[in-house]
């Protein structure tokens, strides 16, 4: 994929819907030109007339890797409590659907503490074996069929089963849970929901939903504890606090909304890149054992499947030159600090033997880095080891279907074939 610059850096707007409809090689050099031209540019802020949030006043965008790490490393002066989404939503709102990435110390350290000591070593060592076999049983499931939607019947079915799994819920509800998630983080794509106006309530609800399943279970396990991680949870004290019921559902709507969408996207934007770079795959299938570990950090730094994040700077303060005032936002645009051409050589280029690679596909470094990296990294891994053993001529047939986000770099579905077994 080579970068095309349509566009001049005055015509470019990174808040313009139709923006992020274009053809990805045009975004890609839309950036690009930002890097160049004008690194740090104010953009007005998106908004739907009969939204009920006032438009904000505008926000800075940050896009070379050096001035998102800087951002990310210094929390006190540009914060997360303020909200994580370009635009502002109430309080409550940011709470719910953020849980800690919306917080700033010392309720962030509080929370993620008492998350921590749900993840015990025994527990992500039964994790990272219930991925083997979850991603076996997944294949176990399509090999006979010979032509395959990847994203509904592979990569979503993987991270989706281990967080439900992780958390105690009964492979009933994983429909449930899938559809749910798919609403909140896809609500601005008419297929998940059609009518602008509709979003916000729709994103409620299904976050609600969402909630009041973890929190039903969560009693049941305060009375009856099961070797889980919601029984962790509830369970869980430090310095004699405990999950709150609010904490507990919002923590929940956050692991399925992060730990579910996201690696599903790596999973997906990787069997599109593996299908467009045949001789990539034929390296990483060369030697699966020695080439995994650098292929799975490419495949996320190449889909970088949360596009941004924003933060607040809390003060007057001054970001290679440009000057930002207290209060103003920025936004850190992962995707495009990823393709750095100053940090990366060759960014353009699917590379999975790729060395040195510090992306930021987790988020940049500092106490918003991603708690499920590990457990990705694990899931994605995993499953391009099963692909490559069991179904290895499996390939894109098809452009994949893309979801309409400027937040989320989503794959909705991705048409595959491969010789039946």
């Amino acid at each position: 994929m080579q970068p095309q610059e349509v566009l001049k850096v005055d015509e470019i707007d990174l808040s313009d819907l139709p923006f992020w409809i274009r053809p990805l090689e045009e975004r890609e050099g839309a950036f690009a030109t930002l890097r160049r031209e004008r690194p740090i540019s104010f953009h007005q802020e998106p908004w739907i007339e009969g939204l009920p949030f006032p438009k904000g006043p505008g926000y800075w965008a940050i896009t070379r890797y050096h001035d998102i790490l800087a951002i990310s490393r210094a929390p006190e002066i540009f914060c997360s409590g303020r909200g994580f989404n370009v635009t502002d939503l109430p309080p409550d709102f940011n709470e719910f659907f953020g849980s800690m990435i919306g917080m700033d110390d010392p309720r962030h350290a509080r929370l993620r503490r008492i998350v921590s000591t749900g993840f015990t070593p025994r527990m992500i060592q039964r994790v990272e074996q219930d991925v083997q076999r979850a991603a076996a049983a997944i294949i176990d499931d399509v090999i006979e069929k010979g032509q395959v939607d990847f994203v509904t019947e592979i990569a979503a079915a993987l991270p989706l089963k281990i967080i439900c799994d992780m958390m105690g819920i009964p492979q009933s509800q994983y429909r449930f849970v899938f559809d749910r998630t798919n609403l909140i983080l896809g609500a601005g794509d008419p297929e998940y929901v059609d009518d602008p106006l509709a979003i916000v309530p729709a994103m409620l609800q299904a976050g609600a939903e969402l909630a009041q399943l973890v929190q039903e279970l969560g009693r049941m396990r305060l009375e009856h504890p099961a070797d889980d991680l919601t029984s962790a949870l509830v369970h869980a004290e430090v310095d004699g606090e405990r999950l709150s019921d609010q904490e507990l559902g919002s923590f929940f709507v956050l692991l399925v909304a992060a730990g579910n969408e996201t690696t599903r996207n790596a999973i997906s934007h990787g069997m599109k890149a593996l299908t467009d770079h045949p001789e990539q795959r034929a390296l990483w299938m060369s030697d699966v054992e020695r080439y995994t570990p650098t292929a799975v950090e490419e495949i996320v730094r190449w889909a970088t499947p949360v596009i941004h994040f924003r933060r607040t700077a809390t003060r007057d303060t001054e970001l290679s030159g440009q000057k930002i005032e207290a209060g103003q936002k920025v936004v850190l645009w992962y995707c495009s600090g990823n393709r750095d051409e100053a940090v990366f050589e060759r960014p353009f280029e699917f590379d999975v033997a790729r060395q040195p690679n510090e992306h930021i596909g987790f988020g940049g470094p500092g106490p918003h880095f991603c708690l499920g990296a590990h457990l990705a990294r694990r899931e994605i891994g995993v499953m391009f080891r099963e692909l490559f053993q069991r179904l290895p001529d499996i390939h894109a047939v098809a452009e994949p279907a893309r979801l309409q986000s400027f937040f989320i770099h989503g794959i909705k579905h991705l048409e595959c074939e491969f010789t039946p077994h």
